[in-house]
């Protein structure tokens, strides 16, 4: 490669400014998942302000650009973006804090475009001394099953030409600023949606003769639901099935007539998973039916599990180790959260990794998808350079 990892830092610090600029209007223009029209739009407004081809309206507001090196090169790559936001109103009182009532860039998807900008700015710079073929992908509704991974797949943005690998940034407010966190193998667990109604008959509190109580029922499901994990499933595989949310609409002395329960089951391994599946209704049917209710059991099928493939995510430790300095690179730990990069994962070589955005001495603390959640900004010169970094060696082949 003729292009040094100094020449891609400098360009970082030369777009800073610009970059930080961006995460900012995106912060403070927040959209929910299938609903990222504005922020779409603004997106396509820099690309052509900037030159850079693109194609819209994929999966709804979804963008993918294409940047060709003038060097010559068949190798094709992707870099992903998630474009939006959650339903949480923000608590921080941050010049750029959203506009948009309920509505917040809690999980960093505005510094995670942010930075894809910017690395479209330095790679489209740096042009002249790259070849291949590179796709710039911004997709909505990562929050949200089935997730907008998918959608765009179906769409095809990973065909014509054909993606030979693919990769992902999160932020990650547990990892100081300056530090990357990167993993080998399964690293984050599929999700399913689990929604149970459990019906019985309701009535008088003080006449439990004459009601069949979905309170009570709904109690020893939720227990009994919790041999699955603990005696059926594997214990080298790890699982989780948790319940958010209970809904009895009942009174001190009224049972009602059913109760809802929402909750999540997670793991790493399919068969197993849909071996899980059945379990949970068979056991909350059982369960219901033994006690003279019933229950309607309903699983959404969300996320699957994701993987980095290992040669590609060897190859961006020795890049990371390059551009950040190898006493920056943080082994991740299995996470039970997901994910729908995964989607990706499942279909052609996967790296999805963290950016350290963590910073006490300013209060940069809190956790993601929480209404206090924030970044040390200049994890986004990092973010940028990186990402344009890591693309122009998968290019060359360096």
């Amino acid at each position: 490669m003729q292009i040094s990892v100094e020449r891609i830092k400098q360009l970082a610090k030369e777009y800073f400014s610009e970059i930080q600029a961006i995460r900012r209007h995106l912060h403070i223009h927040p959209e929910l998942s299938m609903q990222e029209h504005a922020t779409s739009a603004f997106i396509r407004q820099n690309l052509e302000n900037w030159g850079i081809p693109y194609k819209a309206g994929i999966a709804g507001t979804g963008v993918v650009a294409v940047l060709t090196g003038e060097k010559p090169g068949s190798k094709v790559f992707a870099l992903r973006a998630d474009m939006d936001a959650l339903p949480i109103e923000e608590a921080g009182q941050a010049p750029y804090k959203s506009i948009n009532q309920g509505t917040m860039h809690a999980c960093g998807h505005d510094a995670h475009m942010a930075c894809l900008l910017g690395a479209a700015r330095i790679l489209q710079a740096t042009s002249p001394h790259w070849g291949g073929t590179l796709k710039l992908v911004f997709q909505p509704s990562e929050e949200s099953v089935p997730g907008g991974a998918s959608l765009m797949i179906k769409e095809g943005i990973l065909e014509n030409p054909r993606v030979d690998g693919i990769a992902g940034q999160h932020v990650a407010p547990m990892i100081p600023v300056g530090k990357i966190g990167v993993r080998n193998g399964i690293y984050m667990a599929s999700a399913d949606e689990i929604y149970l109604k459990v019906i019985g008959k309701g009535g008088h509190g003080a006449m439990p003769q004459n009601i069949i109580d979905p309170v009570l029922i709904a109690s020893h499901i939720i227990v009994g639901l919790q041999q699955i994990v603990s005696r059926n499933g594997t214990p080298w595989i790890p699982s989780v099935l948790s319940f958010g949310k209970i809904s009895a609409d009942g009174r001190t002395n009224v049972i009602p007539s059913e109760v809802k329960i929402e909750g999540t089951f997670r793991t790493f391994n399919e068969e197993w998973r849909a071996l899980a599946h059945e379990k949970i209704e068979a056991i909350a049917k059982g369960i219901a039916r033994s006690m003279g209710g019933d229950c309607d059991v309903n699983i959404l099928k969300g996320y699957p599990f994701l993987i980095n493939h290992a040669s590609l995510t060897n190859n961006f430790r020795k890049y990371a180790a390059e551009y950040a300095g190898s006493e920056n690179l943080v082994e991740l730990e299995l996470s039970m959260t997901s994910e729908d990069f995964a989607w990706y994962s499942q279909q052609v070589p996967a790296c999805f990794y963290r950016l350290g955005t963590r910073n006490e001495k300013l209060g940069v603390v809190s956790n993601i998808h929480t209404p206090t959640f924030d970044i040390d900004e200049s994890a986004l010169e990092t973010g940028s350079g990186l990402m344009a970094w890591f693309a122009l060696c998968e290019l060359t082949g360096s």
